[in-house]
């Protein structure tokens, strides 16, 4: 296996958390590396250039990393070169983390409408000054970036982007094969990630979709010649699935480790997770959340998002779910985790596809944007979002 390497970052094996608004903070971040004892790139949720320069008060607690977490990494989104380079510059000089990816991936209404995240990389100039801006204020910071195949499959242009990130300086590159009209349906075009890396071969490539197993992982890798993964919904309630590919990587039998011992996880090494085991998991979760946010209570209700994932494919009545996504406290979600037959097995199956699956099939974008692939007229600091996360 080759190594990965990202700047100064050695990331062995070579598997990155897709930063996923509302999703990868600081405590998913923390379960994600218990389970795969610290090796691996973590990355937060979306920060906006914007909210990040004007110090909006969310958007410095997102930045906010645990003292175990190294290499830290931020992923910012930006449409306009100039708010991108104060914040690239902000984040270097302040030391608020060790590694910057660029957003241009996302396929979500809000972003693209703005001509933001996926919609980006069509305007080829405005690509290039983001990417130059954001590398010449980095100073020692390897940039990076993650993209899509394109908008829709009339405009693809990842290989055009691909060619001027390398020419820019972008450390590495990851590919969501998929165009933003796919948005999260049908299946990842892993062909596109083997012509990326033929077509940048003097940067490392990641590929990115529709890996829900640490062998899905490995096959990517065989099939493409990318240089390592990035797992998104993968890992939505299967937070383990980093040790699972950590393993993978290292030949090793342990697929999945035990929680530390205050998590109480308890689990048999290399073994499919009990509902019990899941439930334990589940608790630290809501926990972390709560001393995050500070609020116990908040904690539990952000956690509620997560239920539905944790417990996908277990025999579980509609009224036992409906009141596990109404709890408000940890002793509420405890009591009620208790009443469930704990001993059932990890559901056939449940190892599948999870969370988004559908397609928008038409991307919300400004107006006049398909026009020109060169012209880049109204997109200023103003197009900026002001919000970070989800």
């Amino acid at each position: 296996m080759t190594l990965l390497q990202i700047g100064p970052h050695v990331v062995q094996p070579p598997v990155v958390l897709a930063p996923m608004a509302g999703i990868t903070n600081a405590p998913f971040r923390t379960l994600c590396r218990e389970f795969s004892g610290g090796k691996g790139l973590f990355v937060s949720e979306m920060i906006t250039t914007r909210a990040l320069v004007e110090r909006n008060e969310k958007t410095m607690q997102l930045i906010h990393f645990d003292e175990t977490e190294k290499p830290r990494s931020i992923q910012l989104y930006g449409v306009d070169p100039d708010t991108v380079g104060k914040a690239v510059r902000m984040i270097a000089d302040e030391d608020l983390a060790d590694h910057i990816d660029l957003n241009f991936g996302c396929p979500v209404p809000k972003v693209t409408r703005k001509g933001g995240g996926s919609a980006l990389p069509y305007k080829r100039n405005l690509l290039r000054s983001i990417l130059r801006e954001a590398v010449a204020n980095a100073g020692a910071l390897p940039v990076t970036m993650k993209m899509r195949k394109g908008i829709d499959d009339d405009h693809i242009t990842y290989l055009d982007a691909g060619r001027t990130a390398a020419e820019e300086g972008i450390t590495a590159i990851a590919l969501h094969g998929r165009t933003a009209a796919q948005h999260y349906g049908g299946t990842a075009d892993w062909d596109a990630i083997a012509r990326l890396k033929e077509h940048v071969p003097e940067i490392p490539v990641l590929g990115n979709g529709d890996i829900w197993s640490a062998e899905d992982a490995r096959r990517m890798m065989r099939e493409t010649g990318c240089d390592g993964v990035v797992v998104g919904r993968g890992c939505l309630g299967r937070p383990w699935l980093f040790g699972d590919l950590v393993a993978a990587f290292e030949g090793t039998e342990s697929g999945r480790e035990a929680l530390p011992q205050e998590g109480g996880g308890g689990r048999r090494a290399g073994a499919q997770p009990t509902l019990k085991e899941v439930a334990a998991v589940m608790l630290r979760h809501a926990t972390l959340l709560g001393e995050w946010i500070g609020d116990e209570a908040r904690g539990v209700i952000d956690f509620r998002k997560h239920v539905a994932w944790y417990t996908k494919g277990f025999s579980i009545g509609s009224e036992m779910r409906r009141g596990l996504a109404v709890t408000s406290s940890l002793d509420e979600l405890d009591a009620l985790l208790s009443e469930l037959d704990l001993d059932q097995p990890w559901p056939a199956g449940a190892d599948g596809p999870r969370g988004r699956t559908s397609g928008r099939n038409r991307v919300v974008l400004p107006d006049g944007w398909l026009d020109d692939p060169y012209d880049c007229a109204g997109v200023d600091a103003g197009a900026e979002l002001d919000t970070s996360g989800g």
